[in-house]
């Protein structure tokens, strides 16, 4: 061999799928003011490699949509809506008797993107802090491959539509039930 002409890197960049998510807030404790200043319904477009964790989609969410208290979560996969009981459940991991969920949530940790086998299109839904009940619906819109050469960080929150409500907010009164995001 030549000694001018480099050998390839005995560990050649491996290209990884990236998959596009929109995540559209669809429910929450918003109150009617935040609504009225903002009537656009707010949703972030992130973009994550297919080989890393639903933890991580969480953490990325949870960032853009401009979070700072940590609670539980849930991915909820093939359900046609929100809390449907078809749907597989992945969280973070709890002792079985936690929320008395027969241990039938996985461990969004332990599970990769790719490993869903999610279509172009396909929506699922994911549900944050518990109490307080933020629902999102999350649609992949693209699978790509990662362009060789890509040194980004990932995952990574390309759009951002709308304002994001504050996390917890203040009432007027003690009445609230809950607004649904137009």
């Amino acid at each position: 061999m030549c000694p001018w002409i480099k050998k390839e890197s005995a560990k050649a960049e491996k290209n990884e799928n990236i998959y596009r998510f929109n995540v559209a807030l669809i429910n929450g404790p918003v109150t009617p003011e935040f609504l009225q200043e903002n009537p656009e319904a707010p949703s972030r477009t992130i973009d994550i490699k297919g080989n890393q964790k639903l933890s991580q989609l969480h953490d990325a969410i949870f960032k853009a949509y401009d979070r700072y208290d940590h609670h539980f979560y849930e991915f909820q996969i093939g359900g046609k809506r929100p809390a449907d009981r078809k749907a597989v459940r992945y969280g973070l991991p709890t002792p079985d008797d936690f929320f008395e969920d027969d241990g039938k949530t996985l461990n969004a940790g332990q599970t990769s993107i790719a490993s869903l086998q999610l279509k172009k299109r396909q929506k699922f839904f994911y549900w944050f802090d518990f109490g307080d009940d933020w629902w999102h619906s999350v649609t992949l819109l693209s699978i790509t491959p990662q362009e060789a050469g890509d040194r980004k960080r990932y995952p990574r929150i390309v759009a951002k539509q709308g304002e994001s409500p504050p996390q917890y907010a203040e009432w007027e009164d003690d009445n609230w039930e809950g607004e649904q995001i137009p």
